[in-house]
């Protein structure tokens, strides 16, 4: 095991992140830990290790600990699929227990109250997505092998109570 670690330690790159805004450099991984320094936004910091949500980071002559919601990562085109990525995957389950692969989802740009004043529908999107659903025979189908028996329901009133 010390034979892998010491080989994808080698070919393990150092990671480069940027600061998303001021944030505070701390002594160890934890949010009462001592404050080191105070990183202010955009500051360049390389990163050396990994801890949960901790990311050991050196910043001109420091070392410390910031979270990582404060960093944004640089990506670079010659690290994404080049034959060492196998390595770099390979030293972050060695140290991390995860390979660093993280599939997020989210919202795409900011919803604001004026965005939502001025929302269209987007009717050609509905088409698609209907298109993709089941027809009412195959709903029939469905319901009736799983032994389904139709209820009607009336509609909730939006009003009072």
């Amino acid at each position: 095991m010390v034979g892998i670690g010491m080989l994808a330690g080698s070919a393990h790159g150092a990671e480069h992140a940027f600061t998303v805004r001021p944030t505070d450099l701390k002594a160890t991984p934890f949010s009462d830990a001592a404050n080191l320094a105070r990183l202010a936004e955009s500051v360049r910091v390389d990163v050396l290790e990994r801890k949960a949500s901790w990311m050991q980071v050196k910043a001109d002559n420091n070392t410390g600990w910031v979270k990582m919601l404060s960093l944004r990562f640089e990506q670079s085109a010659s690290v994404k699929g080049s034959p060492a990525s196998g390595a770099n995957a390979l030293y972050n389950v060695a140290t991390t227990g995860s390979s660093g692969s993280t599939a997020t989802t989210g919202v795409k740009g900011i919803i604001t109250a004026e965005s939502l004043k001025n929302a269209r529908p987007n009717t050609f999107a509905l088409q698609q997505m209907q298109a993709q659903g089941p027809g009412p025979g195959e709903v029939r189908q469905f319901a009736k092998a799983g032994k389904l028996a139709p209820q009607r329901l009336d509609y909730v009133s939006g009003g009072e109570q």
